[in-house]
């Protein structure tokens, strides 16, 4: 019965003169080589691969400078957060419960209660600073006047524009006349 070699053999049993950092880099080439079969089959994956293993910076606590030991390191590594996992990182950069440091993080983001977790994942994104993590706009939520107020196109408001416009100058017109009596 063979054992596994130990942290100072070396860990190639088909070649005994190879050592760990042969091994390291056989691993390495074997990964780039695995790499360029993955691209020529489907670019597709290769390149979404690409882009979930974007590094991504991590940000200090204010308080004291450290980093939180569950801050994701790659973009992959942020969508896979747990909701466990996001409300310590929202309290730990203390923005689940406001507090005198809330204000002064780059781009502080609301916490309430009852968060789904894609908002919960949402509001970090936008927090740490990624690109379309920003909430969007639900009408049940805003109203529907403002809703279609934010739907209208420029031509829209512009011709409102001009319909306030003559409003006003009518309105003065017939203000002045008020103020003069019927004569």
């Amino acid at each position: 019965m063979e054992q596994p070699p130990s942290p100072n053999q070396p860990n190639n049993s088909n070649n005994p003169s190879a050592t760990p950092r042969t091994a390291t880099t056989a691993a390495v080439a074997a990964t780039t080589a695995f790499s360029t079969r993955l691209a020529a089959k489907n670019p597709a994956l290769h390149l979404k691969l690409s882009q979930m293993s974007l590094q991504l910076a991590p940000l200090v606590q204010l308080t004291t400078g450290a980093v939180h030991p569950d801050f994701p390191r790659t973009l992959l590594a942020f969508w896979l957060l747990t909701d466990a996992q996001l409300e310590s990182l929202a309290h730990f950069y203390h923005q689940r419960t406001p507090c005198r440091w809330t204000a002064h993080y780059p781009c502080p983001v609301s916490w309430p209660a009852g968060l789904t977790l894609e908002e919960k994942r949402r509001r970090l994104g936008r927090f740490i600073g990624l690109r379309g993590c920003d909430t969007p706009v639900v009408d049940h939520l805003i109203g529907e006047d403002v809703a279609r107020r934010m739907r209208r196109t420029e031509d829209e408001i512009a011709e409102d524009a001009r319909r306030a416009r003559s409003r006003a100058a009518t309105d003065e017109i017939d203000e002045v006349r008020r103020k003069m009596g019927w004569y």
